[in-house]
């Protein structure tokens, strides 16, 4: 049978998903850096299970994080046809903040795996970074945004937004999101 995958057996598979549930709640309480043997212990099984399942801490995050990023880059392709750029790219930097702050440590975890191809955050990271850019040019392209303005600014915004919002609120996250967006989108664009 070369080719195809066997699924995995019920006992596995019960175990890889009570691993990911517990890791889902630690994470949002402890953030990212909380201690693997602490979820393993709390999902009922070894460490050696974990590990097994997940080998590394950024391979049990990508898991955690493949749904939510299925979901965050079809907003961003419905967001590459919103009418508005600014809005859109206004958008699209707001739902970054918030996603990369779902777990504390995150955007710091993101930040390091857009620069590192064997890492397995590495290929979503991209995908964000296309579309931003994409959402960037567009604005550029409609005069809504200053032409000085890079993606490595808004990257930068979105990290530290990130970080504010784990370290602050969401709330101070935002408002920093608004007034910096403010000062890169021109007078002739939308609010």
């Amino acid at each position: 049978m070369t080719g195809s995958r066997r699924r995995p057996r019920a006992d596995a598979q019960r175990n890889r998903d009570r691993i990911l549930a517990e890791a889902e709640a630690v994470f949002r309480e402890q953030g990212v850096g909380a201690s693997l043997e602490g979820v393993a212990r709390g999902a009922g099984v070894a460490i050696g299970t974990l590990y097994a399942h997940f080998p590394t801490r950024r391979a049990l995050v990508g898991a955690l994080l493949r749904e939510r990023n299925a979901a965050l880059f079809a907003r961003g392709e419905e967001l590459l046809g919103h009418p508005s750029p600014a809005e859109a790219l206004t958008t699209w930097v707001h739902t970054i903040v918030a996603h990369a702050a779902a777990y504390g440590g995150l955007a710091g975890l993101l930040a390091k795996g857009a620069d590192d191809e064997a890492s397995e955050l590495h290929q979503s990271c991209v995908r964000m970074t296309e579309i931003g850019e994409m959402l960037l040019d567009r604005a550029k392209s409609a005069g809504a945004l200053r032409g000085d303005t890079t993606g490595g600014d808004v990257f930068a915004l979105m990290n530290a937004a990130a970080w504010v919002s784990e370290q602050i609120s969401k709330e101070q996250a935002g408002r920093l999101v608004d007034l910096t967006l403010g000062g890169m989108l021109t007078a002739d664009a939308p609010a």
